[in-house]
């Protein structure tokens, strides 16, 4: 599918101009993901990564529509593969990668006012860089967020940053949860200090309390310690964290220090948050056969054996009236979280995608895959 038209370009800040980030559990009009193939991130041509993200895009499309991007060279197998699943659109794009959550846009809404009409949907196209250069084109994807909302004919917000959709969560009511690993990494945006980037997250996605936590998830080299692997809101007041009992755990003391901030955080409605634990699961390594079966080709990270991965169950998609977790073949972790979940989350219905091992391999997982749209108010 081409873009229809040319997306209007909105000057100025959205959250001067009425508009905010939905909470990722408010209704959506569709889901946006990627097709992954290139081989020198994802093992064996990525065919077994291929299979997952089909399996995601499937259960999601059980809850709501889904819009799956693939390059030209893949489309038909793609279309052929989803032409019996009605829910399921497949548009030809060109990308280097398929990190919906960072190269995809960030919608942002307002309510109509009586009387008046305005645009009530636009979506923000940050600076991307590859998660501060792990690979080295990153052009295509830089093009993501924009074709998006050419194809959906919704405004866009360009923005002179560089920010990933996965290194935020907002809880639609005034607060942003971020880490200080990711957002002030020097090969993000090294000129800027913390308070003139929390001012852009302000201004940006329409909040007014940014709460920072130190350091994300441990095995989370590539992003820099997105916060969508460590923790996310569940609702208002209330947030889901990663966590180990092991003291001997690598991720204990992150996870112990991230649960010391949340504790002793007020949310933007003056709300003590209220702090939810869910175990990782393993640790969890890249072995010796799956580190063999990407290519080494020095354009992008090399994936070693030995490595650890950064598995959590945090990393999840919240649909309309569903949640899409992953599972990763360690049962008593993979159930306990199924339980967690399905608390969190009572009138939903959790979904376990079983082999998400392989996105993990890639260095990520369901969140990081999938890009929310938003129902326009009316």
């Amino acid at each position: 599918m081409e873009a229809g038209v040319m997306a209007k370009v909105l000057e100025g800040r959205p959250a001067r101009m009425g508009f905010r980030m939905p909470a990722e559990w408010k209704p959506h009009e569709q889901c946006w993901m990627g097709w992954p193939e290139r081989p020198d991130n994802w093992r064996e041509n990525a065919g077994p990564a291929q299979e997952i993200f089909a399996r995601a895009a499937i259960a999601i499309s059980k809850f709501e529509p889904v819009t799956l991007c693939a390059s030209a060279k893949q489309y038909p197998h793609v279309y052929k593969l989803m032409e019996h699943q009605p829910n399921i659109r497949v548009v030809e794009m060109s990308m280097n990668d398929s990190w919906f959550r960072d190269m995809g846009p960030t919608f942002v809404t307002r309510e109509v006012e009586s009387g008046i009409t305005k645009q009530t949907i636009a979506g923000i196209d940050w600076q991307f860089n590859a998660w501060g250069g792990i690979y080295d084109d990153w052009s295509l994807d830089s093009d993501v967020a924009k074709k998006i909302v050419e194809i959906e004919r919704v405004p866009r917000f360009p923005h002179k940053i560089v920010l990933e959709g996965g290194s935020i969560h907002v809880d639609g009511e005034g607060t942003c949860i971020t880490t200080e690993e990711c957002l002030l990494n020097p090969n993000r945006n090294p000129n800027m200090s913390k308070l003139e980037i929390e001012n852009e997250l302000k201004d940006f996605l329409g909040v007014t309390k940014v709460i920072w936590i130190p350091r994300g998830l441990c095995a989370d080299e590539d992003t820099n310690g997105h916060v969508d692997n460590l923790c996310c809101f569940i609702r208002p007041g209330v947030i889901l964290l990663s966590w180990t009992d092991d003291e001997n755990d690598d991720q204990y003391e992150r996870s112990a220090e991230a649960l010391s901030v949340l504790t002793q955080s007020v949310d933007a409605k003056g709300r003590q948050l209220e702090v939810v634990k869910i175990h990782i699961p393993g640790p969890l390594y890249m072995t010796q056969e799956e580190a063999d079966g990407v290519v080494k080709s020095g354009h992008s990270v090399a994936r070693e054996p030995g490595t650890r991965l950064a598995a959590s169950y945090v990393n999840f998609y919240i649909a309309n009236g569903g949640i899409v977790a992953p599972a990763f073949g360690d049962k008593q972790w993979d159930d306990e979280a199924y339980a967690v979940l399905q608390k969190a989350f009572p009138d939903r219905e959790v979904v376990m995608v079983e082999g998400a091992r392989e996105i993990v391999l890639g260095g990520g997982n369901i969140h990081c895959i999938t890009q929310q749209q938003p129902v326009r108010p009316s």
